[in-house]
């Protein structure tokens, strides 16, 4: 594939893996829009010197900003990470999750269509191969209970700011095609975990405070299940569904590696008690700290990925064991080097 690529959100954690991936493989032009919020560094690109590779600094709630990329840029391809998603910082403080996820959006869409449309369902013939492909998450579709998993048909009901943020972001994407037959894709993932996270998510948070010797806060009793996907699984995802999805479709992109909690932080302290034991006699799990849980915590999370494997060819290439082994080491050098 070779075009004009917008990345929104590429200094991020998922955003950033998946530049470093496609610029390997890929002679596109790579436009990488984002605003660097807390949780984005752009230490986490490793191509930011190469002729093919760009940063705008600017905020997809900008319209002006949104506009300018669209035109200076010719852009032709969208893949849409851009958004707010710690779930504590949504009911902390909601705002700045419906300006991102839902106008920014909105933005994106806009703009897209503006540039690659003549009118509803008549595309430009220099845009006939436009692409816009939104990443969402399975937590728009709510709470599972002990059985059953996600599919791309599940009615959603999201049950905090966050996933009400993102569900309405997948619905404008959805009404953009249905409406003005804009060639949209929309990949919902589970929980992603690997290099580059931001230190507020749950793995990142066990390793620093285990190293510091702090204690590891877990919620309620730790039992609440996710499933984990490694990041350079979903990149790889994604890039297929950018390339070979289909327009209109939604895809759900699962790591098959459903964890407790608990299960989490155990299994990350008998790795670090075997790397780099405490200096004490003790596990590292003796730090784990039982804390009040989460307003409206959802028990569990699972993805049925069938869609994308059987259609698309995808398959996750790390199980938890080993992609958790993975992300330690990466995290214990970050740390090393402050």
């Amino acid at each position: 594939m070779k075009g004009n690529i917008l990345i929104t959100g590429g200094a991020g954690f998922i955003g950033s893996n998946f530049v470093n991936l496609i610029s390997k493989n890929d002679d596109s032009k790579i436009i990488n829009l984002d605003a660097l919020t807390y949780a984005a560094d752009l230490a986490n690109i490793e191509v930011q010197n190469d002729t093919n590779y760009t940063f705008i600094k600017g905020n997809i709630c900008d319209w002006s900003v949104v506009e300018k990329v669209f035109i200076e840029h010719n852009i032709d391809t969208v893949v849409h990470f851009a958004a707010e998603s710690h779930v504590d910082n949504s009911i902390e403080g909601p705002k700045a999750f419906i300006e991102t996820n839902i106008v920014g959006t909105f933005n994106l869409l806009q703009a897209a269509y503006q540039t690659w449309m003549k009118a509803p369902n008549q595309p430009k013939l220099e845009f006939e191969h436009a692409r816009f492909l939104h990443i969402s998450t399975d937590e728009v579709y709510g709470t599972l209970g002990k059985t059953g998993l996600f599919t791309e048909e599940t009615p959603y009901a999201p049950n905090s700011p966050y996933s009400a943020s993102k569900a309405s972001s997948d619905m404008l994407v959805r009404s953009y095609f249905h409406t003005y037959g804009l060639p949209v894709v929309t990949t919902n993932c589970s929980n992603n975990y690997g290099p580059r996270q931001h230190n507020e998510k749950l793995i990142p948070t066990i390793i620093r405070k285990a190293i510091n010797e702090e204690n590891i806060p877990i919620y309620g009793d730790g039992k609440n299940i996710r499933d984990w996907l490694y990041v350079l699984d979903h990149c790889k995802g994604i890039d297929l569904v950018l390339r070979t999805g289909k327009i209109g479709e939604t895809y759900n992109i699962g790591g098959k590696n459903e964890r407790e909690n608990i299960y989490i932080a155990t299994t990350i302290c008998e790795i670090l008690d075997t790397i780099i034991p405490r200096s004490t006699t003790k596990s590292y799990k003796d730090l784990i700290t039982y804390v009040t849980d989460r307003p409206g915590h959802d028990f569990r999370y699972a993805i049925d990925a069938s869609k994308i494997e059987n259609e698309l060819g995808w398959d996750a290439e790390e199980n938890f064991e080993t992609g958790i082994k993975k992300t330690i080491h990466w995290y214990l050098e970050k740390y090393k080097e402050q």
